[in-house]
């Protein structure tokens, strides 16, 4: 940890900063599975889904960033690769595979709604350590995600 002048204690913000990069591989994660998801989709709502997904993938990147920067603000390190998030991601596995729109809905809702649970869980740890700046970071964040959440699925629901 780096000094800093912010007062939470110490060991608060130690545990803190551990709970930010763990979220952040996530949050890296999901934007990659994001991308990965507006890379491939095929099918009759290409252009919707191709769109959409791009925007859950800047808006999962603005995460990823405000995540990492309140690492530091905290006197901590961000540790944000592509290789810290592969071997720190608790997500699913994104499915390589798959083209269909109908599937990567599914797949893209999947990690939304596992991503917005992790940071519902980090709301509750950070209010419990008396950080609420954290807090409220995490629940903007379990709000964009909530949104995007059911705006994906929202293409998994028929119309009746």
């Amino acid at each position: 940890m780096h000094p800093t002048k912010n007062d939470l204690p110490g060991k608060t913000r130690e545990h803190i900063v551990e709970l930010l990069n763990a979220r952040l591989a996530d949050a890296a994660d999901l934007y990659s599975q994001a991308k990965q998801a507006h890379w491939n989709v095929k099918g009759s709502s290409f252009i919707a889904l191709h769109e959409l997904f791009d925007e859950v993938a800047g808006v999962v990147l603005e995460y990823v960033d405000l995540i990492a920067e309140r690492a530091v603000q905290l006197g901590g390190l961000a540790t944000g690769t592509v290789r810290c998030a592969a071997a720190h991601s608790t997500l699913s596995e994104y499915p390589l595979d798959i083209v269909d729109g109908h599937e990567h809905v599914n797949a893209l809702s999947s990690a939304l709604s596992s991503f917005g649970h992790l940071a519902r869980r980090a709301i509750d740890f950070a209010s419990e350590l008396g950080d609420q700046g954290t807090a409220d970071l995490f629940t903007e964040i379990s709000r964009g995600i909530d949104k995007y959440t059911w705006f994906v699925e929202a293409h998994l629901q028929k119309d009746k």
